[in-house]
């Protein structure tokens, strides 16, 4: 099930830019499928369990990437946590921060669309909300199951990442809990138990690190061709936006 639905303004710009930069270069049934992006070089050692604030372990590393690459800082210490929690939950899977990067860039354009910023927490201010899923303008027809005002209420894309609420049952995670509480499910690709655990789509940390446990589902391998292509196009069913997010991706490992 496709994940995110971009708002149109942004997605229209990314995706036009890619078709321009990228023309010839790849379709839904290319082959044989382009190396995938690097993963942006080797990541800090840092402890997931029992330390507070983990995500400032990461803030030097983070630094030197948000001045050479004009990335907000707080955005990439969630796309680099994500990636090393991913990298103990699921070795096999080689996410790469730099495709995570790739995806919020297309997406949201790293939690700053229509003038949102990142607190210090990774709470996303003003929400970043995409259009109503109810069949128009090409979109898919979701209804949101979550809605508490009955039935016949439309999904929106929720957060930096643009998760659909069903997805976000599924894969939502809070990025703060210790490692302990919630290794059984990034281990497992199951949903984590307990509300406190399942996070916020509005929050970068938890977006990011749900859309890691999306994109290695199933046994992903992203340090391949053909994984990697089948892991964006879970996320977007678009060659258009495969190749946005591969020139984004790229861009980052440069």
């Amino acid at each position: 099930m496709t994940i995110s639905r971009p708002s149109p303004a942004l997605r229209t710009l990314l995706v036009a830019a890619a078709a321009v930069a990228l023309a010839g270069c790849g379709s839904l049934d290319q082959t044989p499928d382009p190396a995938p992006p690097g993963a942006g070089g080797p990541m800090p050692a840092i402890r997931l369990e029992a330390v507070e604030h983990r995500l400032d372990q990461l803030h030097d590393w983070a630094r030197v990437r948000s001045d050479k690459y004009g990335i907000p800082l707080r955005a990439l210490q969630s796309y680099g946590y994500a990636a090393v929690v991913m990298a103990k939950a699921q070795p096999g899977c080689h996410l790469g921060w730099t495709t995570l990067a790739g995806i919020a860039r297309v997406e949201s354009n790293h939690a700053r669309f229509g003038g949102a910023v990142i607190a210090a927490d990774g709470s996303v201010r003003p929400v970043i909300r995409g259009v109503a899923l109810d069949g128009t303008a090409g979109n898919a027809v979701i209804v949101d199951p979550t809605a508490r005002s009955g039935g016949g209420v439309y999904a929106r894309a929720m957060g930096p990442f643009q998760f659909i609420p069903d997805t976000w049952q599924r894969w939502g995670v809070h990025a703060d809990a210790d490692y302990r509480l919630i290794s059984s499910a990034l281990e497992s690709g199951k949903p984590v138990s307990g509300a406190s655990l399942s996070g916020s789509p509005d929050n970068i940390d938890d977006a990011a690190l749900a859309a890691g446990r999306y994109l290695c589902a199933g046994g992903r391998d992203l340090a391949t061709a053909r994984d990697w292509r089948q892991a964006i196009l879970s996320y977007n069913h678009s060659g258009a936006y495969v190749d946005s997010v591969r020139a984004a991706a790229t861009g980052y490992d440069a």
